[in-house]
């Protein structure tokens, strides 16, 4: 028989997209472990990724309405209070319904309400946050937090812990080296050949994809093969060709883990997942920054660009041309890829999952 959870119940607030899902997951899955009784609430909304992901999980999910923070003035900033009142209503109930001892937020829409309702009962409050740059919502709560956690050290919110980013067992314990053959025969790649992983995350990157695709015969004919993950309905067709490397187009993986094994290098945006799973596992990469938003992508890949694990290019600088002048000639210098990688490895954290385990315990136990 297990032992009874010390932490009893936890709410878990966040959502809409898989940057803040995905540590919520990770998070409870380390919280599973460690403490099979322990009951996990999750707090989302119905339009978010978390409306599928979560139950798919195993976990129970409570909905709240979803509630934009406008930056300037509309007809949205005029009903925000209504709007906020009924979300923060939302959180209570779910609060009630779970008896939850600690509120964790990851950020977003989900996590203001939360954050509130706690507050407003005394419940103590554990963020995470995955940007270098803050989001409003962790900006508000980190003012009561009993614990502010982040990924990245420059993160300028008060008291934080650096805990880095909590991560999937598949990739938290991936060897790269020992699963490289299994991932090389899994999507049809060929040892021989230095292999260059493409991505432009779930929905695909339009300027990465047209790079590449344009470079297709380049990429062949110097013997550097390429796993593309264009997106969902982004796929585009490969050329046969009697001769050169294998060019392998899918619109999405699964396995990323696989994909990363199979892996020298990596052409990616740099979202907070993507940098902590790159230098958790230790590979090198090269960054391409959103263009759009508050700039949180390039301070994402500040610290492993400094470190040497990786290289940042502009958006609008990737090309076909690029491609050819730069990345075939780094995939030809097998020293400076080791160098590269090792580089990653030194400021990646496997262990966020647990870390951030840690301040929610220790919250548990405490009363604001």
């Amino acid at each position: 028989m297990s032992a009874p959870s010390t932490i009893g119940s936890v709410l878990l607030a966040g959502g809409g997209t898989a940057g803040h899902v995905s540590p919520l997951l990770a998070l409870a899955d380390c919280l599973r472990r460690r403490e099979p009784d322990v009951r996990i609430v999750a707090l989302g909304t119905a339009e978010g990724l978390e409306a599928r992901l979560v139950p798919a999980r195993g976990y129970d999910l409570e909905v709240v309405p979803k509630v934009p923070m406008p930056r300037r003035p509309s007809a949205e900033l005029l009903r925000l209070p209504g709007s906020l009142r009924r979300a923060v209503a939302a959180a209570d109930a779910a609060l009630t319904s779970s008896g939850a001892r600690v509120v964790v937020g990851f950020g977003g829409y989900v996590s203001t309400p939360a954050y509130l309702a706690a507050r407003r009962r005394g419940i103590p409050v554990v963020i995470h946050e995955q940007n270098a740059r803050p989001g409003l919502a962790n900006k508000l709560g980190s003012r009561f937090a009993t614990h502010v956690a982040v990924t990245f050290p420059g993160t300028s919110l008060p008291g934080a812990t650096v805990t880095g980013m909590p991560l999937r067992r598949e990739i938290a314990l991936l060897d790269r080296k020992a699963r490289r053959a299994e991932a090389l025969a899994t999507f049809g790649l060929d040892p021989q050949w230095p292999t260059v992983l493409v991505t432009g995350g779930s929905l695909g990157a339009q300027r990465i994809n047209e790079a590449f695709r344009g470079a297709m015969s380049t990429l062949r004919a110097a013997g550097v093969q390429v796993l593309h993950i264009t997106g969902v309905g982004k796929e585009f067709p490969v050329e046969e060709a009697d001769a050169g490397a294998p060019y392998v187009v899918v619109p999405y993986a699964d396995r990323m883990e696989l994909a990363y094994a199979a892996a020298d290098i990596v052409v990616a945006r740099s979202g907070a997942n993507t940098v902590c799973e790159l230098t958790a596992v230790g590979l090198p990469a090269v960054y391409v920054p959103l263009p759009i938003g508050n700039g949180e992508q390039r301070l994402n890949a500040e610290t492993v660009i400094a470190a040497g694990g990786g290289l940042l290019v502009e958006d609008a600088d990737l090309s076909s041309a690029w491609v050819e002048t730069t990345l075939v000639p780094l995939l030809r210098d097998a020293a400076r890829l080791t160098d590269m990688a090792a580089a990653a490895a030194s400021v990646g954290e496997r262990d966020g999952d647990e870390l951030l385990a840690d301040l929610v315990a220790d919250a548990a136990s405490r009363k604001v």
